[in-house]
Protein backbone atom coordinates (compact mmCIF):
# COMPACT_ATOMS: atom_id res chain seq x y z
CA UNK A 1 0.00 0.00 0.00
CA UNK A 2 2.52 2.42 1.27
CA UNK A 3 5.10 1.75 -2.37
CA UNK A 4 1.61 2.92 -4.39
CA UNK A 5 0.86 6.06 -2.04
CA UNK A 6 4.80 6.73 -2.45
CA UNK A 7 4.12 6.43 -5.89
CA UNK A 8 1.51 9.35 -5.85
CA UNK A 9 3.60 11.26 -3.97
CA UNK A 10 6.01 12.07 -6.81
CA UNK A 11 6.31 15.34 -8.32
CA UNK A 12 5.27 15.68 -12.00
CA UNK A 13 7.98 14.38 -14.21
CA UNK A 14 7.57 13.91 -17.94
CA UNK A 15 10.42 11.44 -18.67
CA UNK A 16 8.47 9.23 -16.16
CA UNK A 17 4.75 10.31 -16.25
CA UNK A 18 2.69 8.20 -13.66
CA UNK A 19 -0.27 6.32 -15.00
CA UNK A 20 -2.98 3.94 -13.62
CA UNK A 21 -4.88 1.11 -15.35
CA UNK A 22 -7.53 -0.66 -14.86
CA UNK A 23 -10.42 -2.82 -16.50
CA UNK A 24 -13.59 -3.91 -16.67
CA UNK A 25 -16.02 -6.35 -18.55
CA UNK A 26 -19.02 -5.28 -20.18
CA UNK A 27 -21.43 -6.32 -21.70
CA UNK A 28 -23.67 -5.58 -25.60
CA UNK A 29 -26.74 -5.34 -25.39
CA UNK A 30 -29.68 -4.25 -27.58
CA UNK A 31 -33.36 -4.11 -27.63
CA UNK A 32 -35.16 -6.81 -28.16
CA UNK A 33 -38.23 -4.02 -28.98
CA UNK A 34 -38.06 -1.32 -31.34
CA UNK A 35 -38.16 1.74 -27.98
CA UNK A 36 -41.24 4.18 -28.45
CA UNK A 37 -39.23 7.94 -29.48
CA UNK A 38 -40.14 10.59 -27.06
CA UNK A 39 -43.34 13.05 -27.71
CA UNK A 40 -43.53 16.61 -26.11
CA UNK A 41 -45.47 16.15 -22.68
CA UNK A 42 -44.51 11.80 -22.78
CA UNK A 43 -40.98 10.26 -22.05
CA UNK A 44 -39.25 7.57 -23.93
CA UNK A 45 -40.43 4.24 -23.61
CA UNK A 46 -38.71 1.09 -23.58
CA UNK A 47 -39.14 -2.68 -23.01
CA UNK A 48 -37.34 -4.09 -20.23
CA UNK A 49 -36.47 -7.02 -22.27
CA UNK A 50 -33.03 -6.93 -24.34
CA UNK A 51 -31.18 -9.09 -26.30
CA UNK A 52 -27.47 -10.26 -25.70
CA UNK A 53 -24.71 -9.25 -28.15
CA UNK A 54 -21.49 -10.48 -26.34
CA UNK A 55 -19.10 -9.05 -23.81
CA UNK A 56 -15.51 -7.18 -24.54
CA UNK A 57 -13.36 -5.99 -21.81
CA UNK A 58 -12.58 -2.24 -21.45
CA UNK A 59 -8.87 -0.90 -20.80
CA UNK A 60 -8.59 2.29 -18.86
CA UNK A 61 -5.50 4.17 -18.53
CA UNK A 62 -5.25 7.33 -16.66
CA UNK A 63 -2.30 10.15 -16.04
CA UNK A 64 -3.76 11.74 -12.60
CA UNK A 65 -1.10 14.66 -13.06
CA UNK A 66 -1.76 15.47 -16.32
CA UNK A 67 -5.58 15.19 -16.30
CA UNK A 68 -5.51 12.72 -19.20
CA UNK A 69 -7.31 9.37 -19.55
CA UNK A 70 -7.44 6.88 -22.40
CA UNK A 71 -10.07 4.05 -23.00
CA UNK A 72 -9.38 0.93 -24.80
CA UNK A 73 -12.49 -1.71 -25.98
CA UNK A 74 -10.91 -5.27 -26.52
CA UNK A 75 -13.41 -8.20 -27.76
CA UNK A 76 -11.26 -10.28 -25.55
CA UNK A 77 -9.26 -9.83 -21.96
CA UNK A 78 -6.40 -11.75 -22.46
CA UNK A 79 -2.79 -11.78 -22.13
CA UNK A 80 -2.45 -10.33 -25.90
CA UNK A 81 -4.94 -7.72 -25.44
CA UNK A 82 -3.33 -6.29 -22.49
CA UNK A 83 0.27 -6.53 -24.22
CA UNK A 84 -0.82 -5.01 -27.17
CA UNK A 85 -2.45 -1.53 -24.92
CA UNK A 86 1.05 -1.62 -23.02
CA UNK A 87 2.46 -1.43 -26.67
CA UNK A 88 0.01 1.69 -27.78
CA UNK A 89 0.62 2.89 -24.47
CA UNK A 90 4.40 3.37 -24.51
CA UNK A 91 4.78 4.12 -28.32
CA UNK A 92 2.17 5.88 -29.27
CA UNK A 93 1.25 7.64 -26.24
CA UNK A 94 4.17 8.29 -24.60
CA UNK A 95 7.06 7.47 -27.18
CA UNK A 96 9.78 10.24 -25.58
CA UNK A 97 9.24 8.91 -21.98
CA UNK A 98 12.09 7.06 -20.24
CA UNK A 99 9.80 5.47 -18.32
CA UNK A 100 5.97 4.73 -17.80
CA UNK A 101 5.41 4.64 -13.91
CA UNK A 102 2.25 2.43 -14.09
CA UNK A 103 0.20 1.26 -11.07
CA UNK A 104 -2.74 -1.70 -11.43
CA UNK A 105 -3.91 -4.47 -9.76
CA UNK A 106 -2.02 -7.93 -9.86
CA UNK A 107 -4.74 -9.62 -12.41
CA UNK A 108 -2.96 -12.32 -13.73
CA UNK A 109 -2.93 -10.82 -17.03
CA UNK A 110 -0.75 -7.60 -15.65
CA UNK A 111 2.69 -9.10 -16.08
CA UNK A 112 5.71 -8.96 -18.26
CA UNK A 113 5.52 -12.63 -19.28
CA UNK A 114 2.14 -11.39 -20.86
CA UNK A 115 4.73 -9.11 -23.19
CA UNK A 116 7.33 -12.13 -24.06
CA UNK A 117 3.69 -14.36 -25.09
CA UNK A 118 2.80 -11.62 -27.23
CA UNK A 119 6.19 -10.14 -28.65
CA UNK A 120 9.22 -11.57 -30.13
CA UNK A 121 11.69 -11.17 -26.73
CA UNK A 122 13.88 -8.39 -28.26
CA UNK A 123 10.33 -6.60 -28.56
CA UNK A 124 9.16 -7.82 -25.21
CA UNK A 125 12.58 -6.87 -23.33
CA UNK A 126 12.48 -3.41 -24.72
CA UNK A 127 8.85 -2.14 -23.34
CA UNK A 128 9.60 -4.49 -20.26
CA UNK A 129 12.53 -2.19 -19.96
CA UNK A 130 10.40 1.31 -20.35
CA UNK A 131 8.05 -0.10 -17.14
CA UNK A 132 8.31 0.33 -14.18
CA UNK A 133 5.51 -1.38 -12.48
CA UNK A 134 3.31 -1.16 -9.06
CA UNK A 135 0.73 -2.87 -8.26
CA UNK A 136 -1.55 -2.55 -5.49
CA UNK A 137 -2.02 -5.02 -3.00
CA UNK A 138 -4.64 -7.68 -2.71
CA UNK A 139 -8.25 -6.65 -1.51
CA UNK A 140 -6.26 -3.22 -1.80
CA UNK A 141 -7.67 -1.99 -5.89
CA UNK A 142 -9.40 0.95 -4.78
CA UNK A 143 -6.12 2.51 -3.73
CA UNK A 144 -5.52 2.87 -8.01
CA UNK A 145 -7.28 6.19 -9.17
CA UNK A 146 -8.34 4.27 -12.39
CA UNK A 147 -10.70 2.77 -10.77
CA UNK A 148 -12.43 6.46 -9.73
CA UNK A 149 -12.27 7.11 -13.90
CA UNK A 150 -13.77 4.08 -14.25
CA UNK A 151 -16.39 4.67 -11.74
CA UNK A 152 -16.91 8.01 -13.73
CA UNK A 153 -16.98 6.15 -16.92
CA UNK A 154 -19.74 4.07 -15.93
CA UNK A 155 -21.90 6.30 -14.33
CA UNK A 156 -21.67 8.91 -17.57
CA UNK A 157 -21.59 6.41 -20.74
CA UNK A 158 -22.26 2.71 -19.46
CA UNK A 159 -26.37 3.78 -18.29
CA UNK A 160 -27.71 2.76 -21.71
CA UNK A 161 -27.96 -0.43 -24.66
CA UNK A 162 -25.27 -0.73 -27.05
CA UNK A 163 -25.42 -3.85 -28.98
CA UNK A 164 -22.23 -3.29 -30.96
CA UNK A 165 -18.56 -2.81 -30.00
CA UNK A 166 -17.86 -0.25 -32.67
CA UNK A 167 -20.49 1.84 -30.94
CA UNK A 168 -19.21 1.23 -27.43
CA UNK A 169 -15.77 2.28 -28.50
CA UNK A 170 -17.04 5.28 -30.63
CA UNK A 171 -18.67 6.20 -27.28
CA UNK A 172 -15.80 5.58 -24.56
CA UNK A 173 -13.56 7.78 -27.08
CA UNK A 174 -15.92 10.96 -27.29
CA UNK A 175 -16.22 10.70 -23.32
CA UNK A 176 -12.56 10.29 -22.93
CA UNK A 177 -11.78 13.38 -25.61
CA UNK A 178 -14.50 15.41 -24.06
CA UNK A 179 -12.96 14.72 -20.36
CA UNK A 180 -9.66 15.15 -21.54
CA UNK A 181 -10.36 18.49 -23.19
CA UNK A 182 -12.00 19.70 -19.80
CA UNK A 183 -9.19 18.92 -17.67
CA UNK A 184 -11.17 16.92 -15.31
CA UNK A 185 -9.00 15.45 -12.98
CA UNK A 186 -8.87 13.24 -9.85
CA UNK A 187 -7.86 15.17 -6.56
CA UNK A 188 -6.42 12.68 -4.45
CA UNK A 189 -5.53 13.28 -0.78
CA UNK A 190 -4.72 10.75 0.73
CA UNK A 191 -0.86 9.85 1.78
CA UNK A 192 1.36 7.65 3.47
CA UNK A 193 1.17 9.24 7.06
CA UNK A 194 -2.82 9.34 6.53
CA UNK A 195 -2.84 5.54 6.04
CA UNK A 196 -0.80 5.04 9.33
CA UNK A 197 -3.40 6.90 11.02
CA UNK A 198 -6.66 5.71 9.48
CA UNK A 199 -5.69 1.95 9.03
CA UNK A 200 -3.31 1.15 11.92
CA UNK A 201 -5.35 -1.78 12.56
CA UNK A 202 -3.38 -3.26 9.20
CA UNK A 203 0.38 -2.75 10.43
CA UNK A 204 2.15 -4.88 12.57
CA UNK A 205 1.66 -4.22 16.48
CA UNK A 206 5.28 -4.47 18.14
Amino acid sequence: MEDVLEVYCRSYDENYPVVCMDEKPCQLLGDARQPIPMKPGDIKKYDSEYSRHGTCSIFLFTEPLRNWRMVEVSERRTRKDWARNIQHLLEIEYPTAQKVVLVMDNLNTHTIASLYETFPPHKALELAKRLEIHYTPKHGSWLNIAEIELSVMTSQCLGRRMPELAVLAEELSVWSSLRNSAGKGVDWQFSTKDARISLKRLYPQF
